[in-house]
């Protein structure tokens, strides 16, 4: 006689899930990140603001990306003219991230004298905050566009949805390292609740709104990182008193999309004398991924071929 197999635990970190106030014209979004924002960081020497920066960003991508009705991607990112030129973050919706930033250790370290993490304003200075919608190469992408504003990219995103789709959003990051047996670990966490809009079914629902902001803006950021905290006990805390449901989670993995094969191909958009002037000593094209940081060795023989 065969022994049924356990039931599969539910997740508890590296994941995205929708959840519900019962009964409340409000839709939000959770998402927990543990060895997948750990990977991501983890892959290049970033200074710690700039490594919170990127955090918030890949958990802003997994938290908008993961509500996506289409297979595709969710690309974050924000440039201007500071300390940190440029910080990206892509989402696929099979459940994938990746993303880097650009930078000026110099000026970077000069922006972080103070007592206090420098955010995304002053790190990022004056620029724009993107996300980007990508179906395919058979759609058109669509992008929003909103100036950088305060130091945490919930609030650019905040001002993207008042802006660009005129839905009432509040959304919550946080980054930050927690002690593990093998030694300091990324950890990220963000959380987003969203307004529907009334109809003559529901009614006015600014009450509710006004109600929901004030639970919400009691989540702490060591709440949203602590890996002991489950999204269950999490939600828990915040909305108890009305009941919370907790939707199927979304597992999230740290992957990049790069290949011998596609730096291959990218090579052949350049000229021979281009690629003559790429080759090292050993006769070797060598190519660093910006996003894992992987580095692959090429040959020139293997472009002309591909």
């Amino acid at each position: 006689m065969n022994t049924p197999a356990a039931p599969a635990l539910p997740l508890t970190d590296d994941l995205a899930a929708a959840f519900q106030i019962e009964g409340w014209p409000v839709r939000g979004r959770l998402v927990r990140l543990g060895e997948t924002i750990d990977q991501i960081l983890s892959a290049h020497a970033y200074p710690e603001p700039v490594a919170a920066l990127l955090g918030e960003a890949c958990a802003l991508a997994a938290l908008v990306g993961s509500s996506l009705k289409f297979e595709g991607r969710l690309i974050v990112q924000a440039q201007g003219d500071g300390p940190v030129r440029y910080v990206v973050a892509d989402y696929d919706t099979s459940g994938t991230l990746r993303g880097y930033c650009r930078f000026d250790e110099a000026e970077v370290a000069a922006a972080s004298t103070g007592f206090a993490r420098p955010g995304a304003q002053t790190l990022l200075g004056q620029g724009v905050f993107i996300m980007t919608l990508d179906q395919g190469p058979d759609f058109d992408r669509h992008q929003g566009i909103t100036p950088i504003e305060g130091e945490s990219l919930s609030l650019c995103a905040e001002h993207y949805f008042a802006q660009s789709e005129q839905v009432p959003t509040k959304v919550r990051l946080a980054v930050g390292q927690v002690s593990t047996e093998a030694g300091q670990q990324w950890r990220a966490g963000g959380a987003m609740i969203q307004m529907v809009a009334g109809d003559t079914a529901r009614g006015a629902t600014d009450d509710v709104w006004d109600r929901s902001r004030a639970l919400f803006a009691t989540l702490g950021d060591d709440e949203l990182i602590d890996p002991t905290i489950t999204p269950d006990v999490l939600l828990f805390r915040l909305f108890h008193e009305d009941g919370v449901r907790l939707e199927e989670a979304r597992p999230l993995a740290a992957v990049c999309r790069c290949s011998k094969d596609r730096i291959a191909s990218v090579l052949t958009s350049f000229s021979d004398q281009e690629r003559a002037d790429m080759v090292e000593d050993d006769g070797q094209i060598r190519v660093t991924c910006e996003y894992c940081n992987t580095v692959y060795e090429i040959a020139p023989d293997e472009v002309v071929a591909g």
